[in-house]
């Protein structure tokens, strides 16, 4: 082969490669530019991470009560309307009837269709509904985080700031984990921030479809938790606003209102079989119910035991600050200083004439008005701040606003239009904030399963000294299969404190049939094994009461002790 030939040869081969390069990598780079396969490649992991940790969990406190208001409805809907058949079914004798029922003013509708699948299909073991439910759960968090992602998407207008807006959400410790078994709270974050994409379609552009599906999220939501009613309040209150800025949308919105109005309430009616006799008397005494929670029960916050209803004000606000990731507490602080400077530059009149101003006064008011409202009205809440976690979604828009204020202060001044110093100021601080989402992230892996017991900044012996830990019970689980695994007898005793036992009970039926045949569950002085969730014994245990033999601990707090006795 000729010098020239060869030459030419390696060239070709040269171009052919740069070519390969350019063929493989073109396709790498327009996926990353894709929304729908970005998107849709993180809510698939998502569901999928969901179905790999479904069994990783404990069953909670509330889920036995949960199934049980369930199966009441259940029962009540089937003797309305198959009275033979259901009085020819013998489990229902062992059911409470709807009129006597301690919680039947609690919505039921996540559990309803379970709970009826259950009785079709009970299988041989009870834990596998368990798992069910569990997996069942985290997938409607899967759509709630999708409505965070609309949201984020067509308020900021990028697809991928609406996508950080999502992973925020899924990397927060606490609602993650409870997301597979609150059936109360995560599940009413979920319905809620649905309800909230489809009011801010239904405000953009009004269209009797968008009010009827609007009125469904809304009686979903609604159907779960009565704090529901805020939907429509809000609705109601900005819909208003937006005829009032808006005139050439009035009349749409004022058919598109008239229609949601009576669609919402005959949803709400069909889907909470508790209203079907009487659905205003009902429904407001569900109402007062929850708003006042009248049953006898103390939380143990800043080192000691408060009633429920003597919580001080600053109860709420304390839990949502030591809960939540310190880096997204920074980042909400500079998105509402963000929305509030440009309110104040350009005059609150004139703010509000923009649309994109309404959408934010609606995520504030969303975040505020209820977290405001605890406080001024002295609303009973437990558990830490639980009940409100329907706000956190707005909280993570908030956030992700004001990570974008960072992101333009530093491009803006980068570009050699501003002060050097303060470049360097907004690059150290993303950096900070980006290695401590990077230390949220390693905790919920390092933790897990006991991410629910996540605490921002104390350390683990403050946090043992202040506050409640596993008020849920899960650590029991995990307990009881180290018992098993280190004491090979056939036959082993457990207990617990009265107050906490139940917590026992259901996590046995969480494990294997073999496991769970070598447990017998005891009086607490007659167990070899005690355990403790600490729920309301925060300190430790003297001697007399057996020897520490295993603790589960979470952020260098103990979630569970169990003691061997001789």
């Amino acid at each position: 082969m000729h010098a020239t030939e060869r030459r030419i040869f390696a060239g070709s081969k040269v171009a052919h490669c740069r070519c390969c390069i350019f063929v493989s990598v073109r396709p790498l780079s327009s996926f990353f530019v894709s929304r729908r396969k970005v998107a849709g490649l993180f809510f698939g992991l998502l569901a999928l991470l969901g179905v790999a940790l479904h069994r990783d969990y404990g069953m909670s406190w509330d889920e036995p009560a949960d199934r049980l208001n369930a199966f009441v409805s259940a029962k009540y809907v089937a003797l309305r309307l198959a009275p033979a058949l259901a009085q020819r079914q013998p489990r229902l004798a062992d059911i409470p009837d709807l009129s006597r029922h301690r919680d039947a003013d609690h919505g039921v509708l996540f559990m309803l269709p379970l709970v009826v699948l259950e009785a079709v299909w009970p299988g041989p073991d009870p834990a596998e509904w368990a798992y069910r439910r569990h997996l069942v759960g985290f997938l409607l968090f899967v759509a709630g985080g999708w409505a965070v992602y609309r949201l984020g998407r067509e308020r900021l207008a990028s697809w991928r700031w609406g996508l950080v807006g999502a992973g925020l959400l899924v990397l927060s410790p606490r609602i993650f984990a409870e997301a597979f078994y609150n059936y109360k709270d995560v599940v009413f974050l979920s319905l809620f921030a649905l309800g909230m994409l489809t009011l801010t379609r239904l405000l953009r552009r009004p269209t009797l479809g968008r009010a009827l599906w609007h009125a469904a999220a809304t009686a979903a939501a609604v159907d779960v938790r009565t704090m529901g009613v805020l939907l429509p309040l809000l609705t109601l209150g900005f819909g208003a606003l937006e005829m009032s800025c808006r005139p050439v949308r009035r009349r749409q919105l004022a058919r598109a209102l008239a229609l949601y109005v009576p669609v919402l309430a005959a949803l709400v009616v069909l889907g909470w079989p508790y209203l079907w006799e009487s659905p205003l008397a009902h429904f407001l005494a569900a109402l007062r119910s929850f708003s006042q929670y009248a049953k006898p029960l103390e939380v143990f916050y800043w080192g000691e035991f408060v009633a429920t209803q003597a919580l001080p004000w600053h109860y709420a606000p304390v839990w949502v600050l030591i809960t939540t990731p310190v880096p997204y507490t920074v980042l909400f602080v500079a998105g509402v200083a963000a929305l509030g400077r440009q309110a104040v530059r350009v005059g609150p009149g004139r703010w509000l004439r923009r649309m994109s101003a309404r959408r934010d006064l609606l995520v504030l008011a969303w975040f505020f008005g209820p977290l405001v409202g605890v406080v001024v009205l002295h609303s009973a809440i437990y558990d830490g701040w639980r009940h409100l976690y329907f706000i956190y979604p707005a909280f993570v828009l908030l956030a992700v606003r004001g990570l974008r204020a960072l992101v333009a202060v530093w491009r803006r001044h980068g570009a050699g239009r501003g002060r050097p110093w303060l470049v360097g100021a907004a690059a150290g601080g993303l950096l900070v904030l980006g290695l401590g989402t990077a230390q949220v992230a390693w905790r919920m892996v390092a933790e897990h399963p006991f991410q629910y017991a996540y605490f921002s900044f104390l350390p683990g012996r403050v946090v043992e000294q202040h506050f409640e830990r596993d008020y849920w019970g899960l650590a029991t689980r995990q307990g009881l299969e180290w018992v098993l695994a280190h004491d090979p007898r056939p036959v082993l005793t457990v207990g617990m404190d009265e107050r906490t036992a139940l917590t026992l009970l259901i996590n046995s039926k969480m494990l294997a049939p073999a496991a769970r045949a070598r447990l017998q569950i005891v009086a607490p002085a007659e167990a070899e094994y005690y355990f403790s969730i600490h729920r309301w014994h925060p300190g430790p245990y003297p001697v007399a009461m057996g020897r520490r033999v295993h603790t589960v601990e979470a952020g260098g707090a103990t979630l569970l002790t169990v003691l061997r006795r001789p």
